[in-house]
């Protein structure tokens, strides 16, 4: 099989007219010649979804199908070879990959394919075969690796529930079905990396399987609910112009339900301890801290961070240990909790505050 799909003639679709004649059809009010065309059209539909089924299973399943599609992505989009992004990508898929095999090993049957493109605009995705590319553009606007991480997360849920497979057959099916013109190839190499299909069950599947993978990893469990935050801070509730990541369709969660929904998982996590109300930081219903913006973070992302620290405190058992100040950081027991900064209280105050309400 010829490696490059997006090169490929590929099969034609088109079946004549005079194919389907043989066959012994009456349908009243139906015109012989239009109704041998709509017969052409279904039987080539037919033999054309049959195809593709057979091009996906290809470049999902098999190891020489998923390579040929991963070096097409590099010619396609090309590579960025930034030494210190590339090994934080490592790092970040190291980790993930190890997380997500705690509790699903299959991540080990295909191994992420990745890189960095040097497509400017803030994007990510995942296709056939478990290649996942980041749009350098990503850079100008995630600098926290959590965050970063729980884009990625997603990313690997998608393909970890085989999303990528099941919205293209669900996207190109009805179109390939409904019409005997064009390649099967050439209607898979268009939607290879267009993320059409993609349902909103899809991304909330997708959604809480990164907080879960988060969760088995080293990187804090807030970020989930602050990368959401951001995107609401830098474009609003549910814009689609510029940000492409996660899908910002009208079909799909808006960024307010997203954050939403991971800063609940957080509350949970800390046993019901730990919320936000209204960008106030609670411990049991008390008022605990409003942090101060920082750099190019705000208060409100500020406080996802923080959040998710109390959370891993609670679920970890930190908490039965003292708040104390270590330096300008507030700890309880191991876990750090915040780093106070310029507009912050003091991280003794801020300790001696802890320990009065947790």
């Amino acid at each position: 099989m010829g490696k490059n799909i997006f090169l490929r003639v590929g099969m034609t679709l088109a079946l004549s007219a005079s194919m389907a004649a043989g066959a012994t059809l009456t349908k009243p009010a139906v015109a012989e010649a239009g109704w041998g065309n709509i017969v052409g059209a279904v039987v080539g539909g037919a033999v054309a979804a049959s195809e593709m089924n057979k091009q996906i299973k290809y470049y999902n399943g098999t190891e020489e199908g998923r390579q040929a599609l991963f070096q097409e992505l590099k010619e396609k989009y090309g590579v960025y070879y930034g030494e210190a992004r590339n090994e934080q990508l490592r790092r970040i898929f190291s980790n993930l990959t190890s997380a997500i095999g705690a509790t699903d090993a299959t991540v080990y049957d295909r191994p992420y394919n990745y890189f960095i493109n040097n497509e400017e605009s803030f994007n990510a995705f995942c296709t056939l075969g478990h290649n996942m590319s980041v749009n350098v553009g990503l850079y100008d606007y995630l600098t926290s690796e959590d965050e970063i991480a729980v884009v990625l997360a997603h990313e690997m849920g998608h393909g970890q529930k085989d999303h990528p497979a099941k919205g293209m057959k669900k996207s190109l099916g009805p179109a390939i079905l409904a019409s005997a013109t064009g390649t099967v190839l050439g209607a898979i190499a268009a939607n290879i990396w267009s993320g059409q299909g993609l349902t909103k069950p899809m991304e909330w599947e997708a959604d809480n399987l990164a907080f879960e993978y988060i969760s088995h990893s080293n990187y804090n469990p807030g970020a989930t609910a602050a990368v959401w935050q951001r995107l609401i801070d830098l474009e609003g509730n549910n814009g689609s112009n510029v940000f492409a990541i996660m899908s910002g369709a009208a079909d799909h969660p808006s960024n307010t339900a997203r954050r939403d929904n991971y800063a609940k998982k957080l509350t949970e996590m800390s046993g019901g301890r730990v919320a936000v109300d209204n960008g106030t930081l609670r411990i049991n219903k008390k008022e605990f801290v409003v942090p101060a913006p920082v750099g190019n973070m705000t208060s409100a992302e500020r406080t996802y961070f923080v959040m998710g620290n109390l959370a891993a405190a609670y679920k970890n058992g930190h908490a039965a240990s003292d708040a104390y100040a270590d330096g300008n950081t507030v700890m309880l027991g191991a876990q750090p909790i915040m780093t106070a900064a310029s507009g912050d209280r003091s991280a003794a105050e801020i300790a001696a505050l802890l320990n009065q309400i947790k």
